[in-house]
């Protein structure tokens, strides 16, 4: 709800006032509200449809629920809540909307959902051409900013971009990272139930290093033989399948890693939101 909070406080507040625009869907969805005149709660709902559908195939039921309460509270916002506009000043709105709206989007998926499915469309796109993630996202986000800087101005498409790169900071910053996969390494005595959870209720491959607990302050010669299970995830299921292991063994050792790139082995097809 708080993520919920500051979509709509900068859209209503900043972005739509003053023909200011993002990328993805939600850019997509405010050209085709300032040039077509379409309804915007309208646009992001029929915008992400495709995303839900994807979502609850590849990803999760879960990420699925989430995501469409989530896109059917903002629709139902936009359409509701009133807010009167912040601001006229360009770089404010530029600086101040964007990062606002990127705080409240990842807020939301740190919640396990989302309310801009670009990125699931482009990750099947990059199987068909090639191209890299960032690649893809640069190009769809080039055609959006060239149409608005044709139908808007080239003054509010440049501010746009700006509107968009302090977006997409503060979603980084408050999701904790770039990366597009995660590693979780879980060191635990109740390793087996773990490894099967992971395995049967998320459908995620695991690899098991052979190591040893026990080298404490005050035991440092006590040991034991432990499995130290690690698996690479998305940053939408991590907060799952750690509830999922704290229930298992609320005493688990667990700790998480970025990385920039994965490939190969058994990473799920679908893997980017």
């Amino acid at each position: 709800m708080v993520g919920l909070a500051l979509v709509v406080m900068s859209l209503k507040g900043f972005l739509i006032p003053n023909d200011f625009i993002d990328g993805g869907i939600i850019g997509i969805s405010l050209l085709a509200y300032k040039i077509l005149g379409f309804n915007l709660s309208l646009c992001l709902i029929l915008g992400n449809l495709g995303f839900i559908i994807l979502a609850w195939r590849k990803i999760s039921r879960t990420v699925a629920i989430k995501s469409s309460i989530a896109i059917l509270l903002l629709a139902a916002s936009l359409e509701l809540i009133h807010v009167a506009p912040i601001t006229t000043d360009a770089v404010l709105i530029a600086l101040f909307g964007g990062a606002i709206l990127g705080t409240g989007i990842g807020i939301i998926m740190r919640s396990g959902g989302a309310v801009d499915g670009t990125e699931i469309f482009i990750s099947l796109a990059r199987k068909r051409t090639g191209l890299s993630m960032s690649e893809l996202i640069m190009i769809l986000n080039s055609l959006i900013f060239l149409l608005a800087a044709f139908k808007l101005g080239i003054d509010k498409a440049m501010y746009s971009i700006i509107t968009y790169y302090a977006a997409t900071r503060m979603i980084d910053y408050v999701t904790y990272g770039v990366e597009h996969y995660t590693a979780l390494t879980i060191i635990s005595s109740e390793s087996e139930k773990i490894k099967h959870t992971i395995l049967s209720d998320f459908g995620k491959a695991v690899t098991v290093y052979k190591g040893e607990r026990g080298f404490l302050p005050g035991g440092a010669y006590t040991k034991v033989d432990c499995d130290v299970i690690v698996t690479v995830i998305t940053r939408l299921e991590l907060l799952n399948i750690k509830k999922a292991v704290t229930t298992i063994d609320p005493n688990a050792f667990m700790f998480v890693q970025t990385i920039n790139e994965a490939s190969g082995g058994v990473l799920k097809k679908i893997v980017d939101h």
